[in-house]
């Protein structure tokens, strides 16, 4: 690349934060309406990378090398955008208040004009096709996908020269995911450079102009996006990439005996229905997949089914007997039976205690087990998921998000559950680790023969390791059945739509 032209610069970038390197001699250049998207293992230095453009470092971060952003001013557009809107305050406030910063120095009436004009300029760009209306509406009232398009909209009125965008396709379906693209391609038109960084490779193959693949801080490859598909030069990605053609799968139980009965259930939010589904059996050894757009209901139906929200009628039956609705009346055998792995798995650990004793906690409190015994089962379960001692004894500001997941599914594992239900928690991991985490759920319930899962996600990749499946859209259960059969011959238009989407993103329109 040209550093001439460079609208941001890396040169030797160290980042070490209590005596541990997490990012490790990075060099980045990055040119006006390129992509370059940063790819590799969860706790790889992607973030902290993207985030030095910014000047923002981890707490009691020792930081080397040069970072440059000649233009100035760098967007972000967080993986949970929600954190970062004031809620406070309708769009429309908090829009029109960065425009007026902008046009200064215009009379009142001409200004007026000038702002509302500017907001809907930058409300166009970041693909938003109902402006008018987002205007009035406070963020809760938007899902995370409009969330994250109004973020970005306020990046570009501050006339931002260069956008991170942080796994901005984590947890999203295949539909929301193509607007994506389709989002970050238009931005770029601009002029303006986007820094990717994502573990989805199906979005960077659709958008990137050059890739850096990190593993353990460090950059082990840097490409071009057209030579690094066709012929990668680096064990690892290599290995990224032969992850993504490589499917784990549950063979049908034969003839096992219906664990959990729902149903039929309607469940809401107040007065409004969010969810309707007919009778569900899942049955020992089986794996359910529930897929569907965000906002169809899926985590409404895994949040019942495990006591999290108990406004909905219907009966949820554990082994033919009805289960309290309510998580706080559930036995603590019946807490221990049904277990859920959350999607946010930062939010699900208390901050200020290391995650191996949290870990650890879960076979104290529900299987009675003594403490050492619990420290030993847990340590040898998080080893099996690939998180070392050293790693876990660390409260959990210091593990990345992948790791987190890994060590949120590790407590779930410690009670025994007969039905795990998880909630999207392959959506922040690469490729190599999805496919690890994957083939550990497979392998747990062949071993075991009685566990049954409940996968809730919104990518069919991930879907494909189940038994069943059900296709949830706007509340309803429009089609369910075996996973073979529903992903090469759907028969529901949502099902078919869904499926012809994810097959594969369209490679974006350079300017």
């Amino acid at each position: 690349m040209n550093a001439v032209n460079a609208v941001a610069e890396i040169k030797n970038l160290r980042v070490h934060v209590g005596g541990r390197t997490i990012v490790d001699g990075v060099n980045l250049q990055v040119l006006p309406g390129t992509i370059t998207a940063l790819v590799g293992a969860s706790g790889s230095g992607k973030t902290t990378t993207g985030l030095a453009l910014l000047g923002e470092y981890p707490a009691g971060a020792r930081v080397t090398g040069d970072v440059r952003v000649p233009d100035g001013l760098v967007g972000y557009v967080p993986q949970h955008p929600g954190a970062v809107l004031n809620p406070a305050r309708r769009i429309g406030a908090l829009l029109r208040d960065i425009a007026r910063t902008q046009v200064r120095g215009l009379p009142r009436r001409e200004r007026r004009a000038a702002v509302h004009e500017r907001v809907l300029r930058a409300l166009s760009l970041a693909q938003v096709s109902d402006a008018e209306t987002m205007l009035g509406r406070h963020p809760h009232q938007l899902s995370g996908g409009q969330q994250q398009r109004v973020v970005l909209a306020q990046a570009l009125l501050l006339g931002a020269r260069v956008i991170v965008a942080d796994e901005p396709t984590t947890g999203q379906d295949a539909l929301t995911k193509r607007s994506v693209v389709e989002q970050l391609a238009a931005v770029s038109r601009e002029g303006i450079a986007v820094v990717l960084l994502s573990h989805d490779l199906d979005v960077v193959r659709a958008l990137a102009d050059e890739v850096l693949v990190m593993r353990d801080g460090h950059v082990v490859e840097s490409a071009p996006a057209e030579r690094l598909w066709l012929a990668p030069r680096h064990p690892w990605t290599a290995e990224l990439l032969a992850s993504e053609s490589t499917t784990s799968r549950i063979e049908p139980a034969s003839g096992g005996d219906a664990v959990l009965r729902s149903g039929p259930l309607t469940a809401r939010h107040g007065r409004t229905a969010v969810l309707r589904t007919p009778e569900l059996v899942l049955r020992a050894g089986e794996c359910l997949a529930v897929v569907g757009r965000s906002g169809s209901g899926k985590t409404t139906l895994a949040r019942c089914l495990a006591g999290l929200h108990r406004d909905h009628d219907g009966e949820i039956r554990l082994d033919g007997v009805p289960l309290p609705r309510s998580l706080r009346d559930r036995t603590r055998d019946e807490l221990a039976a049904v277990q859920y792995v959350f999607q946010d798995a930062r939010a699900a650990f208390d901050e200020h205690r290391p995650v191996l004793h949290q870990v650890a906690r879960t076979a104290v409190r529900l299987r009675g087990a003594a403490e050492a015994d619990a420290v030993t089962a847990a340590l040898t379960t998080l080893a099996g998921l690939g998180l070392t001692e050293d790693l876990v004894r660390r409260r959990p500001g210091r593990l990345s998000g992948g790791e987190l997941q890994r060590a949120a599914l590790a407590r779930a594992l410690l009670a025994r559950p007969r039905v795990l239900i998880c909630d999207e928690i392959t959506s922040g991991l690469d490729t190599v680790t999805r496919q690890g985490m994957l083939d550990t759920l497979a392998g747990l319930v062949r071993d075991r023969g009685d566990l049954s899962l409940v996968l809730i996600t919104h990518d069919l990749a991930t879907a494909a390791l189940a038994t069943r499946i059900a296709v949830l859209e706007a509340g309803d259960l429009v089609e369910e059945g075996p996973a073979r059969q529903l992903l090469t011959a759907p028969r529901h238009p949502f099902s078919v739509r869904l499926l012809e989407t994810a097959t594969r993103l369209p490679a974006r329109t350079r300017a």
